[in-house]
C-alpha cells in the first residue's frame, strides 16, 4: 500500500533539509502522540545507520517496530526502512529546489505485509484508503506549514 504527497514550501532547500533532520523534534512530537520512541544507535553525527525502536497502540493492540535511516543525501533525500511484527516498508522524503526560496517536499510511505495477519491489516486499510489518504495529505500539509513557520521564526 502506497501513500504519497507533495507540498511546496516557501523555504530554501538547505533549511528544509536541516529541519527535516532535527530528529529530536520528531521524537518529541511522537511522544506527545503517545508513541514510545527509543534511539538505538550510538552514532555521533546524523547520517545513515541511525535507528529507532518505536512502540504504539493501533486498534487496541500494541505494535512494535524499528525505523532505520538507510539513505542520507543532503540536501535532497532521506530514506527510512521500517520493520515490525509482520509489517514492513519504507519512507522516502525527497526535496527539490524549485527556486532559491522555494522547495518541493515529496513524501512517500510504502507498507508491505509479511504475514497473514499483516495482510489482513493492510486489506482493512485499503478499504479505508480514501480516509487514510486524506489524513496523510493533511499531515504532510501541516508539516509543510510548520516548516514555513519555523523558518520565519529564525529568518
Amino acid at each position: 500500500m502506497i501513500f504519497s504527497a507533495k507540498e511546496d514550501v516557501n523555504v530554501p532547500i538547505d533549511h528544509v533539509f536541516a529541519m527535516m533532520t532535527e530528529f529530536e523534534t520528531f521524537e518529541r512530537a511522537a511522544l506527545r502522540r503517545g508513541i514510545e520512541v527509543e534511539r538505538r544507535d550510538m552514532l555521533p553525527a546524523t547520517g545513515e545507520g541511525m535507528e529507532w525502536d518505536v512502540t504504539f497502540d493501533y486498534r487496541g493492540k500494541l505494535r512494535e517496530g524499528r525505523l532505520t535511516l538507510t539513505e542520507f543525501d543532503a540536501p535532497n533525500v532521506l530514506r527510512f526502512k521500517m520493520d515490525g511484527q509482520g509489517l514492513g516498508g519504507r519512507v522516502d522524503i525527497e526535496l527539490v529546489a524549485m527556486s532559491r526560496d522555494r522547495t518541493r517536499l515529496s513524501l512517500e510511505l510504502v507498507l508491505e505485509a509479511h504475514t497473514l495477519s499483516a495482510r489482513l491489516l493492510l486489506q482493512s486499510m485499503k478499504l479505508a484508503r480514501t480516509k487514510l489518504n486524506k489524513g496523510f495529505h493533511t499531515r504532510v500539509a501541516g508539516m509543510a506549514t510548520d516548516l514555513e513557520e519555523r523558518f520565519r521564526a529564525i529568518a
